[in-house]
């Protein structure tokens, strides 16, 4: 019962207990758990969209390391064009790299006050020379174990190059942080470049010898992969030749 002194009639509580019951079936303004995906993706479309992405790069991550396939496509005995092929040989990254390494090479050599063309064109020499040799040796070795492979002198010259882009990862960390940041960078561009020419020449050496019949404790396979781990084994070392001198 209203009280007669009583101007005007509380209405604080009704108040409250509308306002209540409004916000309750989401509980504190949230959206409940049975609302459809729909309004929650509407509620929140940038949440959304972050896990179907990241849901999506994980579904294509886990599908290449399933997959774990380095061998080349081929259409009609033909090798499918790198565009089509992630694990065709491409010229286009070796020979930028080449480029790049004698750039910063010579970087390198301007800020230790060293720098002149000479120099620098004994560095690209040097480098172009050591290349040629490994493909001659390669082509030379491949003739004598008799290895029938697809492999060409292009195919070669574009595995042999790859070295190129961890020598310039190495002299730039070195450029930056001195001789222990070359050293970590380089030491594990070495090792990728160990574990790639020996996943990829295997394919190319090894594979052939099984399609031949070798058997695998066979003298001449055994020379083969003698020869895989020699190819793969020189090039973490001329990484270092040719880029030791460069980091002081």
């Amino acid at each position: 019962m209203a009280d007669p002194h009583q101007l005007f009639d509380d209405t604080s509580s009704a108040q409250h207990r509308g306002y209540g019951a409004q916000r309750a079936p989401g509980g504190l303004g949230y959206p409940s758990s049975s609302a459809s995906p729909q309004a929650s993706f509407m509620a929140d479309p940038v949440s959304s969209m972050a896990v179907a992405y990241g849901s999506t790069l994980a579904a294509q991550g886990k599908e290449l390391v399933d997959k774990n396939d380095w061998e080349v496509q081929y259409q009609q005995d033909t090798p499918v064009a790198p565009r089509f092929d992630v694990n065709a040989p491409d010229l286009y990254i070796p020979a930028m790299a080449f480029i790049t390494y004698i750039l910063v090479a010579g970087l390198a050599l301007g800020t230790q006050d060293r720098f002149s063309p000479d120099l620098l064109g004994l560095q690209a020499s040097s480098a172009l020379a050591w290349l040629t040799l490994e493909v001659l040796a390669i082509l030379l070795s491949l003739y004598l174990v008799t290895v029938n492979t697809d492999l060409t002198t292009i195919d070669l010259v574009a595995f042999l190059g790859y070295k190129y882009v961890g020598m310039i990862g190495g002299v730039l960390m070195g450029l930056l942080f001195g001789k222990t940041g070359y050293y970590l960078v380089l030491g594990w561009c070495c090792v990728s470049i160990f574990v790639f020419m020996i996943r990829t020449l295997r394919l190319k050496i090894l594979a052939e010898a099984a399609a031949e019949g070798v058997p695998v404790r066979g003298a001449r396979n055994q020379l083969r992969m003698y020869l895989t781990m020699a190819v793969a084994a020189a090039q973490p070392l001329l990484m270092y030749w040719l880029t030791f001198h460069l980091v002081r």
